[in-house]
């Protein structure tokens, strides 16, 4: 972890999609000025598995994944998350440790908000309330989610299902065909919650009925249509 030149929240890229978008001008100010800058760079963490929470973090740019250890050791990744994305919340709201870690997928600018100037927002914002339980909301949907489909689904349907998720969250290169993220057949397999041979397995047998193509990390989507019949997903 690096400690950035701090930038104006005034200026950021994703204040139109942030929680913090309809703060008062006085308050983003204030905001600015006592938030810290770090840049992540690729595997390192940004908060550990059972590390108390000391403020919220704010992507400003790059990506995470939040993964959490199982008995065996293995890792199973829960989400992703991306820029204008804030991760470490629930955790801070329901003052406990963090029963997951973030860890950088790529090269990641995150800015840092202490725990005492967040709640104060928060008390000073209904808006803001209402931002942080929709996102609640709509975290505990993807979650549930994703339960439902690693029990309910097989392991080829599971990683179809990956790929469209993959290009719901990231979004699709200029080529409107490769997905905006790299991931290793590993990290593919612990979303999953599958073996990495498997996964190679299956991402394989995708490439040769040309519904994907992969070039290293690269994955382009080439025919949706039947990648969405293969996740078992309606169009």
């Amino acid at each position: 972890m690096k400690c950035t030149t701090k930038h104006s929240c005034e200026d950021c890229l994703t204040k139109s999609i942030s929680v913090f978008r309809h703060l008062p001008n006085d308050q983003i100010n204030n905001l600015s000025q006592q938030k810290s800058c770090m840049l992540f760079k690729k595997g390192q963490y940004v908060f550990s598995e059972h590390s108390y929470p000391l403020g919220l973090y704010c992507i400003s740019s790059g990506k995470i994944k939040l993964s959490a250890l199982g008995l065996d050791g293995k890792e199973q990744i829960l989400r992703f998350a991306k820029n204008g994305n804030i991760v470490g919340y629930r955790a801070l709201l329901c003052n406990e440790t963090y029963h997951c870690s973030a860890i950088a997928i790529e090269d990641t600018s995150i800015c840092f908000i202490p725990k005492d100037l967040f709640f104060q927002l928060i008390v000073q914002n209904p808006a803001l309330s209402l931002e942080i339980m929709q996102l609640l909301g709509n975290d505990l949907k993807d979650a549930e989610d994703h339960i439902v489909s690693l029990s309910q689904k097989n392991v080829r349907e599971r990683v179809a299902e990956a790929l469209l998720f993959f290009k719901a969250v990231y979004g699709l290169e200029n080529d409107q065909k490769t997905i905006q993220i790299k991931l290793s057949r590993e990290e593919i397999a612990d979303y999953v919650g599958t073996s990495t041979e498997t996964a190679i397995r299956f991402l394989s047998e995708f490439n040769a009925d040309g519904i994907i193509q992969t070039e290293g990390k690269k994955i382009k989507i080439l025919n949706l249509a039947k990648l969405t019949q293969t996740a078992n997903l309606s169009i």
